[in-house]
């Protein structure tokens, strides 16, 4: 049973082009339904892993990036069409992508750390997946809530914005901290 998370992250990960190529063919109802899958699948994830203390190292490896490459490639995807807007998509990759060169050129420079998501990081990968849902309803099911969809789209990108420049932040003063040691 404590593989379990370990299976919901991979099958997170397995939903991933499906879902790419359900938004690509613009059958948003069938995306829905795979996006909220993968959805559930992450909360029960992170559920059993705190409640049963069911983590593992593939698990703290892989969890972070089935959510990444579903809500990055979710985000492209409804960016080419045309359902969001371009500069969104690119500012959530950009974010996403300083992150990693961040936690990487930490490492290189200082060596390994632990790499704990901070609650405003957290909070961005929550209302970038609800955006997406967001979107995949008012396509596929409940056109009327497309005017709560622009308010989202500001309230993601000033989310993912703060969420960045915490990152920079923090990791900034870790590095500082850790050459001021040595």
């Amino acid at each position: 049973m404590h593989q379990l998370p370990n299976l919901l992250t991979l099958l997170r990960l397995a939903l991933v082009l499906p879902i790419a190529g359900l938004l690509l063919s613009e059958r948003y109802s069938q995306a829905l339904s795979l996006f909220v899958i993968a959805s559930l699948s992450d909360a029960l994830d992170g559920f059993l892993a705190r409640q049963f203390g069911w983590t593992s190292r593939l698990g703290k490896l892989f969890d972070p990036l089935a959510d990444k490459l579903l809500l990055v490639t979710s985000v492209i995807c409804l960016a080419i069409a045309q359902l969001l807007p371009s500069w969104l998509a690119l500012l959530v990759c950009l974010r996403d992508l300083l992150i990693l060169l961040g936690a990487g050129l930490f490492r290189m420079l200082v060596g390994p750390t632990q790499f704990t998501p901070s609650w405003l990081g957290k909070l961005s990968t929550l209302l970038q997946m609800v955006l997406v849902l967001v979107v995949l309803l008012g396509v596929s099911l409940v056109t009327a809530i497309g005017p709560a969809i622009s308010p989202l789209i500001w309230l993601v990108a000033a989310v993912t914005l703060a969420s960045g420049a915490q990152y920079i932040w923090v990791w900034g003063r870790k590095f500082r901290y850790a050459r001021m040691r040595t």
